[in-house]
């Protein structure tokens, strides 16, 4: 059963079918998922939600599918970790990380959008899957149509980490390398969309695909004790995630299955290479000017972010602020997430741990309130952003003598013998 009444201008609120629509016709402003809240509120409980298998659609409700989910059924309800030893390196009392860098199937919170938005396609009719991708998207698409058997294409920018290139050609996706930015790539897929009538998580089925980020906030809410915490740090690329976390917590109260008021704070991440979206926060203005990303955190350069005015405004409404981080922090923070927690994240955990320790530094976000660090994918997929700032390997012969002078030096340094 769908609980969807259709789609809505955020503009200007003008009504739409459930069609594979992501304009509005009347203002140009975006398309999102109008639900029936009041029908909801009568079939959704937290303890219906507890009932349920522990993946993304225990929260069925309030998705926007008409049937039931027809891919990405283990995907989502990823740890909320209590980061005790990071605690103590920030000098916070209440720290949690959100770890989205084990999600199922490719380790970043976009198989959550990715789940929505095939099992949506497939509902209206698509028979081919594609989008435009700095990454992490591509991963999921190439993943999640292989597994329910429907062709897809990939289109990426021709720099990005060759990890992520082979996570995406192993699942035999049809794959684009295109000479520019993320931005020029986007652009050349809403042309392809409008001709060959694919659909494109990301464009044409972006309303729907964008609201599979919302169970990324309902979880941190539900293994907090259903109530939410005091500040969420979240990394920004095109800006979506952040608004949909806000809007998730909303419903949630909406819906009375949190009570009180909805007091979190919610902080945009963003690196120093590519930051529209922090800089408009910065400078006080709902004016994003596109840049030309220049960093190492590839999964987040989009120079002109669709959802960078509404992230300003979920910034805003929620008494949150944004901040950036350059290239040596991001690899810095990446270092010390792994040495204090032993979770491995790619460059926008770096990205979003380093911005989360200049907030508290600065004093935006207190030392003894509840935080929330967002870590949206998989170390193992930007290894390249560590080369030359890790400690190598000592090399010794298969000697007894060999490692025991090697322990004698390392006494007496206080630090590992470099090779």
């Amino acid at each position: 059963m769908s609980y969807m009444k259709g789609l809505k201008c955020r503009e200007c609120s003008k009504v739409y079918p459930e069609e594979a629509l992501h304009v509005c016709e009347l203002c140009f402003g975006p398309l999102e998922v109008d639900y029936d809240y009041d029908k909801i509120k009568k079939v959704l409980s937290r303890e219906v939600i507890e009932s349920r298998q522990p993946n993304m659609w225990r929260y069925r409700e309030l998705l926007p599918i008409d049937g039931e989910p027809s891919v990405g059924l283990q995907s989502g309800f990823t740890p909320l970790i209590r980061a005790t030893n990071l605690e103590k390196a920030l000098g916070v009392s209440e720290l949690y990380i959100k770890n989205d860098a084990v999600n199922f199937p490719t380790l970043s919170f976009k198989d959550r959008v990715v789940s929505v938005a095939i099992s949506r396609a497939r509902e209206m009719g698509f028979d081919t899957i594609a989008c435009a991708s700095t990454g992490n998207l591509a991963n999921s698409v190439a993943a999640n149509s292989a597994a329910c058997g429907m062709p897809s294409h990939v289109f990426i920018p021709h720099d990005l980490e060759q990890t992520k290139i082979t996570g995406t050609l192993v699942y035999g996706a049809k794959v684009v390398s295109i000479r520019g930015t993320y931005d020029e790539v986007n652009r050349l897929c809403s042309e392809i969309a409008g001709k060959y009538g694919w659909g494109f998580v990301n464009i044409n089925l972006r309303p729907y695909y964008a609201e599979g980020s919302k169970t990324f906030g309902y979880e941190i809410a539900e293994q907090l004790g259903w109530k939410f915490p005091k500040h969420v740090i979240v990394p920004m690329a095109g800006g979506s995630l952040i608004t949909k976390i806000w809007k998730a917590f909303n419903e949630l109260n909406k819906l009375g299955i949190v009570e009180g008021d909805v007091h979190a704070s919610i902080y945009g991440a963003q690196a120093a290479g590519c930051s529209p979206i922090v800089n408009s926060v910065l400078d006080s203005t709902d004016l994003i000017r596109p840049v030309k990303p220049d960093t190492i955190a590839k999964s987040l350069a989009i120079g002109n972010p669709a959802d960078g005015f509404y992230s300003c405004k979920a910034i805003k409404e929620s008494n949150g602020w944004g901040e950036k981080v350059t290239d040596a922090e991001i690899v810095e923070s990446m270092k010390l997430l792994a040495e204090t927690e032993g979770i491995f994240a790619e460059t926008a955990g770096g990205v979003t741990l380093g911005v989360t320790k200049k907030l508290i530094e600065q004093g935006r976000i207190p030392r003894d309130e509840s935080i929330v660090i967002s870590i949206t994918g998989n170390g193992l997929k930007t290894q390249e952003a560590l080369k030359g700032h890790l400690v190598e390997p000592v090399v010794i012969n298969a000697k007894l003598t060999e490692f025991d002078s090697l322990v004698k030096s390392e006494s007496k340094s206080g630090e590992p013998v470099k090779a």
